[in-house]
């Protein structure tokens, strides 16, 4: 009987760390489903064989050093409610990095992850481009937005933004292997898959997004060496603001051609400011975990709000100073303690990997979550809970490629 309950739950685990990427292209609920699904296998399983973790000690240790930085901000919480959802959260994503980490089995399992990963993203560029001609996604029939006269699909996400995250957070992993790997048929499938992602990122026209992915895929550009895209890249930048729609060259002319105002807008240079006045006023433990917006209208300034007027419940539109904000600066370097030790474990990995596939996954999904980290410079994105569930699952397989460095498995 244990042996049976065992392989089921191997199977309902190896399965839904699968299908979870996917899914979050198509609806929230069905990808928390998944996420609740691997997750209870992983508890039971854990609690029947007792085996330890074979994730990096310090990598988790670092992460608890952040969970209790925002536990101890609760301190200062208007709502003890929201700080607890906040908490709740925590132990959501520190679940799905872990499980993720554990539980990925062979070369195998994570071909079947990149199969998921590539039908998501192209699901959600085809949808993207559905809604551009016909006005409303074919998922959940989502009207399409617009900025500045020009159109913003969403896919199946809430906003343009959303849809922008999702897009630049996978498909670096999809462009490191049609162009520094694949070749043959493989090659010219993902090279239209990869089409299609960078097409979603661009008709999301999310600054950080495509700042996002302009950054990962230079940063794979000079890993692997390759000098000429490397020159097209920089080409692209250069050649960006001659070739770039009429109404964004319109509207760049109308903001005098400020780079802080074209990256950000008036709005969140004005959020920026009141955050950091938050931040001002409770440097060391923040105002509390996942009370950022109830907490937003108390710290406007006239001076901030002199670049625009802001509402009193807003997020951040930057996940480090809305860090900072809720759990303070020490809750923030504790986070980026946690990023330096992912970052550690991926390139100890990439320096030990002998499977060529295996290391140009590593590098891609090092440049996914450059690619995240970048658009949160100008997004909240850690803080929608349908993306960020993207963030902690492409950590986990990262983390995960540790254990195919002393076996090499296949």
């Amino acid at each position: 009987m244990k042996d049976k309950i065992l392989r089921f739950l191997d199977f309902a685990i190896y399965w839904s760390i699968v299908i979870m990427p996917f899914s979050v292209a198509v609806a929230p609920g069905i990808a928390n489903t998944f996420i609740g699904l691997f997750s209870v296998s992983f508890i039971i399983k854990k609690s029947i064989t007792r085996q330890a973790f074979s994730t990096d000690r310090l990598t988790l240790v670092s992460f608890g050093l952040f969970f209790a930085a925002s536990a101890i901000s609760i301190m200062n919480s208007v709502s003890y409610g929201a700080s607890f959802g906040g908490i709740i959260k925590l132990l959501k994503y520190i679940l799905i990095f872990l499980v993720c980490s554990e539980e990925v089995r062979d070369k195998k399992h994570i071909t079947r992850i990149i199969i998921a990963i590539c039908s998501g993203v192209c699901l959600a560029a085809i949808d993207a481009l559905w809604q551009m001609v016909f006005g409303y996604d074919f998922i959940h029939r989502i009207a399409i937005q617009a900025a500045i006269g020009l159109p913003r699909p969403t896919a199946a996400f809430p906003n343009p933004n959303v849809f922008g995250i999702y897009m630049t957070a996978l498909t670096p992993l999809i462009f490191g292997l049609t162009f520094f790997y694949f070749k043959g048929r493989n090659k010219i499938l993902m090279f239209f898959a990869s089409v299609l992602g960078l097409l979603g990122v661009y008709l999301s026209l999310s600054r950080g997004a495509g700042l996002g992915i302009f950054l990962a895929i230079l940063f794979l550009s000079i890993a692997n060496k390759k000098k000429l895209l490397t020159s097209i890249l920089v080409g692209i930048l250069i050649a960006f603001p001659f070739v770039m729609p009429k109404n964004i060259k319109q509207w760049a002319k109308e903001v005098n051609y400020n780079p802080l105002v074209m990256m950000c807008n008036r709005d969140r240079i004005s959020i920026y400011n009141n955050t950091i006045n938050m931040i001002k006023h409770h440097p060391f433990i923040g105002v509390g975990l996942n009370t950022f917006s109830r907490n937003y209208g108390k710290y406007k300034t006239e001076q901030a709000e002199k670049y625009a007027h802001t509402a009193d419940t807003i997020y951040a539109h930057n996940i480090y100073l809305q860090m900072a904000g809720e759990v303070g600066l020490l809750g923030l370097a504790m986070f980026l303690l946690f990023l330096f030790q992912v970052f550690r474990q991926a390139f100890n990995a990439l320096r030990k990997l002998n499977d060529e596939y295996l290391k140009i996954i590593g590098l891609s999904l090092v440049a996914c979550v450059i690619a995240f980290l970048v658009n949160g410079l100008t997004e909240t994105s850690l803080y929608y809970p349908r993306v960020a569930m993207v963030f902690w699952y492409i950590i986990g397989i990262s983390l995960a490629l540790n254990k195919f460095v002393d076996g090499q498995k296949t």
